[in-house]
């Protein structure tokens, strides 16, 4: 279908008027912000020491946790910090071995359930030679002190890729987990994403395919809903369109994945660049990049019914974009977005806020960043009036951490 691009918002031919006239702030059950509100970012020391990269941030309804690598000599170290009223927290070690995977874009993380319990994932090296890894967990009760036994969620027994995961908690206090998963790529040459869950005991519960083809490298991204989990990644299908589609578990199943948006970004190979998704109740939002015709932007798009159908696509950089986004929905119904921004200087770090409407504030710059890899994924991740973001400083090959208040 041909698109025009009117003002911010991608739309079909015939630019919709009454969207356009809603300049007004959409109050969804919380309080509203100003139209001409724009974020402040500030500076905000970093727990993690020097020679740190590959930053996470995972946000629960009981907190925010900073998670990244450490190299020393030939060992890789997880570590990770919790955000509370008094600052960051002590960083403590989750796993520490010569085999921990260090991957500028499949990051583990660290994420704390209702319950108290902590769970890391991570990537285990299994055959460098065949570029084979495994994903590994581990959960603790006393803050992370001492960790669970690790384990996978995965059972196939492949010496393949397994990787770019996700955590959620589930409705019943049990954890969720998708994952890219490479167990039919010498057969078929195809990634799946596939799910897992395990009970408050950490037994697991099931392990099911929720695509059998999707994009290689990817990350993906996952939230719940009031009506259940929902996992957005980068499909691939036969013609080797790579747009972003969601799947959500309802009764007990995925459903058949849908796409966004129809972006129509057709492309032989993995771009890297996987989505960003926030949820509150029944409100969705994902963000994403996208590059037909090798034109870099990045998006976001918004659905009142827990991810069945989404509205249009609102743009979101300001001329040219690397991607590596993130979102993360407010109380009124708008969203915060983060992505890089490509210009004639160079990277930047960038946050701004999106209405459903397709109003958008004053981009705020969050940092500079390199062009090379070793900027990584920059994450953003709300706790309470707090917008907190992290990044890896090419300069100094750190993990750096910023804030902005919410009004």
């Amino acid at each position: 279908m041909k698109t025009i691009l009117e003002g911010d918002v991608v739309k079909p031919l015939v630019v919709s008027l009454l969207a356009l006239s809603l300049s007004g702030i959409a109050c969804r059950g919380g309080q509203a912000i100003s139209s001409d509100w724009t974020p402040r970012v500030e500076p905000l020391a970093s727990p993690a020491g020097r020679a740190s990269a590959e930053p996470q941030l995972t946000s629960s309804n009981r907190s925010v946790v900073l998670s990244w690598l450490e190299s020393e000599a030939a060992e890789t170290t997880l570590k990770f910090s919790e955000r509370t009223a008094n600052g960051w927290t002590e960083p403590r070690a989750v796993q520490s071995n010569r085999s921990l995977l260090a991957n500028w874009a499949d990051v583990p993380s660290v994420f704390r359930l209702a319950s108290g319990t902590l769970v890391a994932e991570w990537l285990q090296e299994t055959d460098p030679a065949a570029e084979a890894y495994d994903l590994r967990m581990a959960s603790s009760n006393d803050d992370g002190q001492t960790w669970s036994q690790p384990m996978s969620p995965h059972h196939d027994g492949t010496t393949s890729q397994h990787g770019f995961a996700s955590m959620f908690e589930m409705a019943s206090g049990s954890l969720g987990i998708v994952w890219l998963d490479g167990r039919s790529m010498k057969e078929r040459e195809e990634m799946s994403l596939r799910a897992a869950a395990f009970d408050r005991e950490r037994n697991q519960l099931f392990e099911d395919a929720v695509d059998t083809r999707v994009c290689d490298c990817c990350p993906t991204a996952a939230a719940v809903t009031s009506d259940g989990p929902i996992v957005a990644f980068r499909d691939r299908s036969d013609d080797e369109t790579r747009d972003i589609s969601v799947s959500r578990f309802i009764n007990d199943s995925w459903t058949e994945p849908v796409a966004v948006h129809h972006d129509g970004w057709h492309l032989n190979g993995c771009p890297v660049n996987g989505p960003a998704l926030s949820a509150n109740g029944r409100d969705v939002a994902v963000a994403w990049f996208t590059a037909p015709n090798d034109d870099g932007r990045a998006f976001v798009a918004f659905s009142g019914d827990a991810g069945k159908t989404f509205g249009e696509a609102v743009r979101v950089d300001n001329s040219r974009s690397l991607g590596r986004v993130d979102v993360d929905l407010l109380s009124d119904g708008s969203a915060m977005v983060s992505w890089i921004e490509l210009g004639d200087s160079g990277a930047t770090f960038m946050v701004r806020r999106v209405e459903r409407s397709g109003k958008r504030s004053q981009a705020a710059t969050v940092a500079t960043l390199g062009a090379s890899r070793s900027s990584s994924y920059p994450r953003m991740a709300r706790r309470g009036n707090e917008l907190l973001f992290a990044w890896t400083s090419s300069d100094s090959v750190q993990v750096q951490t910023a804030i902005a208040r919410l009004p």
